[in-house]
């Protein structure tokens, strides 16, 4: 079992940060994690517990398809997401540090036995594709919610 874990300060509030990530999963994952090339819901209803979605991934040059299931989802809390056909575990912590957002990312993933000779290899390249996953949710969430700095449109 590989476990990696990245963290992400972002500078807007909670409920903002979490809405982003948890209640707008679906669009908006593809666009902190580009590995994720097509994503939908393969059961009808809100994003909560219970929900099942499919996810088509192209990671260090390997093609994966996945289902997975939303295990926890607390408000302002917890996102966490379990694999149905392949074995992994994806946690998202949320905690408001002032007025920004501490988001923890961990992910536990079961490799291939075929794999084992190379786990220290596999074990970097899924930090370093979690550590860019934070890097660009970081970016994308202060890029489109943090208003500007001073009070005229353009921030000067």
């Amino acid at each position: 079992m590989i476990k990696t874990a990245s963290e992400a300060l972002i500078e807007c509030p909670l409920e903002e940060v979490f809405r982003f990530v948890a209640e707008n999963f679906v669009l908006n994952y593809p666009r902190w994690s580009p590995e994720v090339r097509d994503l939908e819901a393969v059961t009808d209803g809100p994003f909560q517990v219970g929900w099942i979605g499919r996810q088509l991934r192209f990671d260090h040059d390997r093609w994966s398809d996945s289902q997975f299931r939303v295990s926890v989802f607390e408000p302002g809390r917890q996102l966490t997401l379990e694999g149905i056909t392949d074995t992994y575990r994806i946690d998202y912590r949320f905690e408001s540090v002032e007025t920004r957002t501490q988001v923890s990312f961990v992910l536990e993933l079961e490799i291939a036995p075929t794999l084992r000779p190379f786990e220290q290899m596999v074990q970097q390249a899924v930090q370093n594709t979690g550590d860019r996953m934070m890097s660009n949710l970081k970016w994308l969430i202060e890029e489109e919610l943090t208003p500007p700095a001073s009070g005229t449109p353009d921030g000067r």
